[in-house]
């Protein structure tokens, strides 16, 4: 039958590789060498035409790390105002807690461990599906990244809020304007022992076989 996978292993690795904001260690160094491990790991994800138009920009120097941090700062304040005001006006209140941990990363993300920036050669542009195929050619990447990073205690986090200021990101760290930022991920070992799998709609309810269920 071939090759066979630990699934138990495999479906934890899955449901439980969570964005992690205030479990991240504030104190305890990234290792480069595990951060490339992990970027290793994620260069198997498949791309468009197979080929890996991938960077990724590795910030762990004090000072770029604030730069960073602070073009995220400027976006994060009225995007969660925003976030805030949608919730109380559709009368949520399961959303704080979400909205307390973005705050608190938002808080300390100059003082994470290291800030990975995946990026692209290129820009998504021209049809729809020329778009979602650039895009679709590195985002499993990152995912695989995630995961790498979770398998060895390390936690990260799917942000884009410093795209805002993308431009100025590019001339803090040098990036060439024919480069695409996609999305950027705090890096740091996580506190605690475990994470549980988040709650979701059952699989038999969003899923349509054959076409769409009215």
């Amino acid at each position: 039958m071939g090759e066979s996978f630990d699934l138990e292993q495999t479906d934890r690795l899955l449901t439980t590789t969570r964005a992690v904001r205030k479990r991240l260690d504030l104190t305890t160094p990234v290792p480069r060498d595990l951060i490339l491990d992990c970027i290793r790991i994620a260069t198997q994800a498949p791309a468009g035409g197979n080929v890996q138009r991938w960077r990724w920009i590795v910030v762990d120097d004090p000072a770029l790390k604030l730069g960073v941090a602070e073009l995220y700062r400027k976006s994060y304040a009225p995007y969660m105002a925003a976030q805030r005001e949608a919730a109380e006006r559709m009368g949520k209140t399961d959303t704080q807690a979400i909205m307390g941990s973005s705050d608190h990363l938002a808080d300390v993300l100059d003082q994470v461990p290291a800030l990975v920036i995946p990026c692209s050669l290129g820009a998504p542009v021209g049809s729809q599906g020329t778009v979602s195929a650039f895009y679709g050619s590195i985002l499993p990447a990152v995912w695989s990244f995630m995961l790498a990073a979770r398998s060895r205690r390390l936690g990260t986090a799917w942000t884009t809020l410093h795209l805002e200021y993308e431009a100025e990101a590019r001339q803090l760290l040098g990036i060439p304007e024919t480069v695409t930022q996609v999305a950027m991920t705090p890096v740091a070992y996580y506190t605690g022992d475990s994470f549980k799998p988040g709650t979701r709609r059952a699989a038999e309810e969003i899923t349509y076989f054959n076409g769409w269920k009215p």
